[in-house]
């Protein structure tokens, strides 16, 4: 069971700000999928083949063919400070 100290610790880590509700709420989630993962370590999978997918997958992939793109003018249309033919963007520490 994950307790409130440890939602504290991983929300602090990824810089959450978790209400008391917020932070009893996580704690049941988490508890819950670790209950699940655990359930999934008890099943026997020696012979299971690993997967990234259920099911096969055929034809995912679109030929790489050369096609027309926008020009860079119409590219640069929207930009809010083009540069030199091209997108204008801060420099490190502005």
């Amino acid at each position: 069971m994950i307790d409130h100290a440890q939602v504290r610790h991983v929300a602090r880590l990824a810089r959450l700000r978790l209400g008391d509700s917020e932070i009893d709420r996580m704690a049941r989630e988490l508890s819950g999928i670790l209950e699940h993962i655990e359930k999934i370590g008890e099943l026997e999978l020696d012979r299971v083949e690993p997967t990234s997918h259920v099911v096969p997958l055929e034809n995912v992939l679109r030929p790489d063919e050369p096609r027309p793109s926008l020009s860079r003018e119409r590219a640069l249309e929207q930009a809010p400070a083009p540069v030199q033919r091209g997108f204008g963007v801060p420099s490190p520490g502005a």
